[in-house]
């Protein structure tokens, strides 16, 4: 059955599902977890246990918001029946006693019923934060003070608020329904993680709850474990978001299973005198502002009925998808191709100037679309065809390819399978002005090797980071872009409402690439530098937005399937502000970009190109969140 009621405070959306609107709590076997199922006329305080061993004065809180911190009164709740009810001591909370045990002042939660139906706690998760220096653990040996701060969390209707509930509610939170032993560690497979393992004398299950609040404390931030560590803190403090609270239970899932691994091993089947602070437990830093990250492109590139590239939009069809992987961190591992990538340095330098960080980028990857025929004939094959892997510790980018999509550019695959030496190694250098020095090192087919070297100005430097190079091959210069002058800024009254306007103009000089076009002259960047009004936010966003740009690539123009005799541009096109896909702290997110020919310079101040008819490539952006994205690796 489900609850009679589902309050509708504004909380992050995955939070959501566990702050209530569920069916757990009814279906809880009768262990201590839930209420007896009688009736009181009074109310009846709703009390539990906070457990790492049993803790003694860790903060524990009702989070009737879903946002994993505890939120103080006056606080508003909307029921379903559209009634609003106020409770002015804010979220139910105390701090625990003696055996971890806690007792929470539910008595606000009742409402006269001609306002609606009394809330019930039980449909709510718990929260119990360990404050550094002042909880306490009981131990054999006596009461110890907890030296950093962890949070934890029980489902709703759940009272023992330990590691082992926190698991097992992000769990849930990432979709893994209970009983499911997908993600979950062998031997938690068939444990109560819902119990009292330290009244259960169950060591294995105390073991590993202690592991695992030892992760979760190396996670919190330093200035938030100061924070609470201060001599005034009482633990309401609010420091962490919604999703940042998020990003540390489904860490503890991704991690759940090396966790408890590495105290299978230590232990030796001795978990009682297994020493867990001495472990060597699993590091991963952690991206809690949660940033929107690109994680898919889908690259239509190939003509369908016509012969040849450009051809109309509608009759491109798809040959290639390409797959974004990432750090717990936020930084970039890898790129994966069905079908194939078209490697740009001047984009791989533009990560290295971040370390791999990608939504340190005003934009994430400026597009680039391989328009080999051979990228559809193995993306029609279903499988990986195509990768980089950034090392970002040694400073070193490998792309390796099982295909022939590349041989115009020098680049030719060693083995028809992915997995061996790399075809490409990338290093760099940059230097005390941030300027970046990116070198490609080609194996050749006779076992010569190949270098080019990008020389890239300083990324920060310029906006919507489009700076100056130069491209070399085995010391020739192949081809130089600079800056050309002072940007032009653009009347943009009455723009406002556009979805995309020329509002600023950089020009730039190309050299190199002879013979080049007759009319690739007087280029110049278009930008889209508006500062606009976020109706979802009411605070002004400003744009640094790169709409279009040319450039020469001989390479891929001398492909026999394409005609590029006046040289290429990209036209890319942005999210409208206010639409469910615009990010205000992210606003110069690419939507879709256009691969077409050079169009020559056009004038400042106007409404950006409506998307063209022909063209040689289309690229669609897709992005997530980063706790989206890890909560879907573990699905």
């Amino acid at each position: 059955m489900k609850p009679a009621h589902c309050p509708s405070v504004s909380l992050l959306v995955l939070a959501l599902g566990l702050a209530g609107c569920g069916e757990e709590s009814d279906k809880l076997p009768v262990d201590g977890r839930d209420f007896d199922g009688l009736k009181y006329s009074e109310p009846v305080a709703y009390t539990g246990k906070a457990i790492d061993g049993y803790l003694i004065n860790a903060r524990v809180w009702l989070d009737m918001d879903g946002d994993g911190q505890h939120t103080p009164g006056p606080m508003t709740i909307a029921l379903e029946n559209g009634a609003e009810v106020v409770l002015d001591a804010g979220e139910p909370t105390a701090m625990s006693g003696e055996n971890g045990d806690f007792s929470l002042d539910v008595a606000e939660l009742e409402q006269d019923p001609e306002v609606g139906p009394d809330l019930d706690p039980r449909d709510y998760p718990l929260h119990a934060l360990a404050l550094p220096g002042k909880t306490l653990e009981q131990t054999p040996v006596g009461n110890v003070a907890v030296t950093s701060a962890y949070l934890l969390s029980a489902s709703p209707g759940v009272r023992n608020v330990t590691p082992l509930t926190t698991l097992a509610r992000f769990r849930a939170l990432a979709g893994l329904a209970t009983g499911s032993s997908h993600n979950l560690p062998d031997s938690l497979v068939g444990m109560n993680l819902l119990r009292d393992y330290v009244q259960a004398e169950d060591e294995r299950a105390h073991a590993y709850a202690r592991a695992l609040a030892r992760f979760m404390a190396s996670q919190i931030p330093a200035d938030y474990n100061q924070l609470l560590a201060n001599a005034d803190s009482t633990g309401t403090e609010r420091y962490l978001s919604a999703e940042a609270a998020v990003l540390l239970g489904v860490s503890l899932v991704q991690h759940a299973t090396d966790i408890v691994n590495i105290v299978d091993e230590a232990a030796g089947g001795k978990y009682a005198t297994l020493a867990v602070d001495s472990l060597a437990l699993p590091e991963a830093a952690l991206e809690l502002s949660n940033p929107i990250l690109l994680t898919r492109q889908r690259i239509l590139a190939q003509p369908e009925l016509s012969a040849g590239l450009p051809t109309g939009v509608s009759d491109l069809k798809q040959s290639a998808e390409l797959v974004f992987d990432y750090t717990e961190a936020g930084q970039l591992k890898s790129i994966s191709a069905n079908g194939c990538l078209a490697p740009s340095m001047p984009e791989l330098a533009r990560l290295v100037a971040v370390d791999g960080y990608a939504s340190k980028l005003a934009t994430q990857w400026f597009p680039s679309a391989a328009l080999s025929e051979q990228s559809v004939i193995n993306y029609d094959i279903p499988g990986i065809d195509e990768r980089l892997v950034f090392d970002w510790a040694k400073d070193q980018i490998h792309f390796e390819t099982a295909t022939t999509c590349h041989e115009h550019e020098g680049i030719f695959a060693g083995s028809s399978e992915l997995g061996g030496n790399s075809e490409v190694t990338y290093s760099w250098t940059i230097d005390s002005d941030d300027r970046v020095e990116l070198q490609a090192r080609i194996s050749r087919p006779d076992g010569s090797v190949l270098t080019r070297t990008l020389q890239s100005g300083a990324i920060a430097s310029e906006v919507a980071g489009f700076v100056s190079r130069t491209l070399s091959e085995d010391a020739t210069e192949l081809m130089s872009l600079q800056l050309a002058g002072a940007r032009e800024q653009c009347e943009v009254d009455g723009m406002a409402g556009l979805d995309g306007a020329v509002t600023a103009i950089e020009p730039f000089a190309f050299s190199g690439y002879e013979p080049q076009p007759v009319s690739f002259n007087d280029l110049e960047m278009e930008l889209d530098t508006r500062t606009l009004l976020d109706p979802g936010t009411n605070r002004e966003v400003t744009f640094n937005r790169l709409l279009r740009y040319g450039f020469l690539d001989p390479q891929t123009a001398g492909l026999s399937n394409v005609d590029a005799t006046r040289g290429f541009e990209w036209m890319m096109y942005y999210p409208s502000v206010g639409s469910s896909e615009f990010s205000s702290a992210q606003a110069n997110l690419i939507e879709e970009a256009y691969l077409t020919r050079h169009n020559g310079d056009k004038s400042c101040g106007r409404e950006f190109d409506r998307t063209p008819t022909s063209a040689y490539a289309r690229v669609e952006y897709d992005y997530q969140s980063l706790s989206d994205y890890l909560i879907g690796l573990l699905q």
